[in-house]
């Protein structure tokens, strides 16, 4: 995920891609816990926007799919 990415930009993409997109947040964020407890973790603030970015796509998502229920 770059820097910055805005809900904007989230929202033109399919469920696909925000669901690959969450899998692979969710393997840097894994990836990025690691190297915190190990010590080897440089830029703490990037565990921040990653676990923003996670919360981004699966609110985008449960948006749609909350959506399709109603309709």
């Amino acid at each position: 995920m770059s820097k910055g990415m805005k809900a904007a930009d989230i929202r033109a993409k399919t469920d696909d891609e925000l669901k690959e997109q969450l899998v692979d947040l969710r393997k840097e964020s894994f990836n990025l816990r690691f190297q915190a407890v190990s010590g080897q973790l440089e830029n703490t603030a990037r565990c921040r926007q990653v676990s923003r970015g996670i919360a981004r796509v699966k609110t985008i998502l449960g948006e749609r799919n909350s959506s399709k229920a109603a309709s």
